[in-house]
């Protein structure tokens, strides 16, 4: 179910983009707040509401009721991770130095007087 749903939000994502990229811009929308000739129309500047708008809307009404799907389903899978448990263990710390097994030489004269 998990990796259906993500493939769906796939095609959701990209049939999304590729919608917003078909439409055209409403740059003359500023002009029509300012007192532009087409302000005073029932839907505004640009008409009632296209068949590209309204998939839109539909796209993206489904991309966030996928999205927080897949958020749920994530949080209830487990927490798995790709690093195996099997790490490595930490490399004991150097051994100590061994004592010497020698005696010292004693110094020359300094000592004896």
């Amino acid at each position: 179910m998990y990796i259906a749903l993500s493939i769906l939000h796939l095609l959701v994502t990209l049939g999304l983009i590729l919608i917003v990229l078909l439409q055209s811009g409403k740059g003359a929308d500023i002009g029509a707040a300012f007192g532009g000739g087409s302000s005073q129309t029932v839907f505004g500047g640009r008409g009632a509401a296209t068949f590209l708008s309204k998939l839109t809307s539909a796209l993206a009404i489904l991309f966030m009721l996928t999205s927080l799907t897949l958020t749920i389903l994530a949080s209830q899978r487990g927490t798995s991770t790709v690093v195996g448990e099997d790490r490595p263990k930490p490399s004991p710390s150097a051994p100590a130095a061994p004592a010497p097994t020698t005696p010292a030489p004693a110094a020359p004269e300094a000592q004896k007087k």
